[in-house]
């Protein structure tokens, strides 16, 4: 085929080119030759194409090995890092138990006192307005053990105080007994716990373990010839049970050779007036053991 340099170059015979691509190349003075007419039918027409630079073939990837049966079980922890962990509460050892002052088992009473006053043995102190002691006669025969003090106790530092105190004393007088008496008719009272549980809740496992050497130096001054428990954690500080009221009252017990009569606790019996026929069984109970 020859060229005319004064013709402009004809493309049209490149069917796959469209208008924008021929003017282009009639612009640029290129003709664009098409593939031999004695190229089978079958086989397409050349294109324009850009030429496109080889790759280097890919180096094949190798199988993974095969995993042992036991790193599948037990996977490789990951890197080390800061993890966000659940503040648990630390447990009670006999070291954070004997935050109890030295020489507690022989105290006498002002020593006792000043003790508890200020014990830090348990997080109970940091609410407590005072602690509280016990109040009545300290040689009486018979002794009231209740579980915790209440907001009233708490403000006046007195044991059974409040609704639940008036109850307990109108008990105590209907058998001639008074906590502001001495002698036969005195009566010695105070709680298993000395400091007010926040919100009158129930008073833990570990607050009564540390209250407990108060309570048993209480028991040896007093040297009382029965023990009253009211109230379920009483009862399991003395008796070291977990025994329902129901199925220790009516028997008599024994601490340390002081028999211990169960019974229930007044704030219980104000909101279950149907047991206080229970309660007064139970107060019989304890006055025929004394006679006895």
């Amino acid at each position: 085929m020859s060229e005319n340099p004064s013709d402009v170059p004809d493309t049209s015979f490149v069917p796959e080119l469209d208008a924008r691509q021929r003017a282009m190349l009639a612009e640029m003075g290129v003709r664009v030759w098409s593939a031999p007419t004695s190229m089978p039918a079958a086989e397409p027409e050349a294109q324009v194409q850009t030429p496109v630079r080889p790759q280097a073939p890919a180096a094949p990837v190798a199988a993974p090995a095969p995993v042992p049966a036991a790193a599948r079980a037990a996977p490789t922890p990951p890197a080390e890092r800061n993890p966000v962990q659940t503040p648990t509460r630390p447990a009670t050892t006999s070291a954070s138990l004997a935050a109890l002052p030295p020489g507690l088992a022989e105290m006498d009473w002002p020593a006792l006192g000043e003790a508890v006053a200020n014990c830090q043995a348990c997080g109970l102190c940091e609410g407590r307005k005072q602690s509280v002691f016990g109040v009545g006669s300290t040689q009486a025969d018979w002794m009231v053990v209740g579980e915790a003090p209440g907001e009233h106790e708490d403000q006046q530092g007195e044991p059974f105080v409040g609704v639940s105190g008036q109850l307990l004393d109108n008990m105590l007088r209907a058998l001639g007994l008074d906590r502001q008496a001495s002698g036969a008719s005195g009566v010695y009272i105070t709680n298993a716990v000395k400091c007010r549980p926040p919100g009158n809740r129930n008073p833990l496992p570990d607050e009564l373990a540390r209250c407990q050497s108060y309570l048993a130096r209480q028991i040896q001054l007093v040297q009382p010839k029965v023990i009253l428990a009211m109230g379920r954690f009483a009862v399991q500080t003395l008796l070291k049970t977990t025994e329902p009221i129901g199925r220790l009252r009516g028997q008599v017990h024994r601490v340390e050779g002081v028999p211990v009569v169960v019974t229930y606790h007044p704030a219980y019996l104000l909101r279950t007036p149907t047991d206080k026929a229970k309660a007064w069984a139970d107060l019989c109970l304890a006055a025929e053991t004394l006679q006895n």
